[in-house]
């Protein structure tokens, strides 16, 4: 992979976090992520597009308010890309919660084909 590649694929992931960042969630998801995507996290591994959008939707839904988000840490290298988020964010049952995670995505033609959440479970 050339310089210009990881680049683009750098760009293409800070332009993902600024739609997230600016509460554009479905919308980043449906422009940059591919059909075949498959999403893992502690609690499971999901395949598909619908079905991945559908799990986004009900997380935008089950959010009363959103206090704020940062990316404290980003990374590019061949198709991959790193980046560590923290969210303050009060649910529907009023529940205040901080998230945080790193995201890591595999990119493939300009789109997410694979993206690993890492958290804390226990809280």
């Amino acid at each position: 992979m050339t310089q210009n590649q990881t680049q683009n694929v750098a760009e293409l992931d800070h332009a993902l976090n600024q739609m997230i960042l600016n509460g554009q969630i479905l919308e980043a998801f449906d422009r940059y992520y591919g059909e075949d995507v498959v999403m893992a996290e502690p609690a499971g591994i999901h395949t598909g597009k619908d079905v991945n959008r559908k799990r986004e939707e009900e997380f935008v839904g089950s959010v009363a308010q959103f206090h704020g988000a940062e990316v404290s840490a980003h990374a590019a290298g061949e198709d991959v890309t790193f980046s560590e988020w923290s969210m303050d964010i009060t649910f529907q049952d009023g529940t205040r919660k901080t998230l945080e995670q790193v995201a890591v995505r595999r990119w493939r033609g300009g789109l997410v084909v694979h993206e690993r959440f890492y958290y804390d479970t226990a809280g």
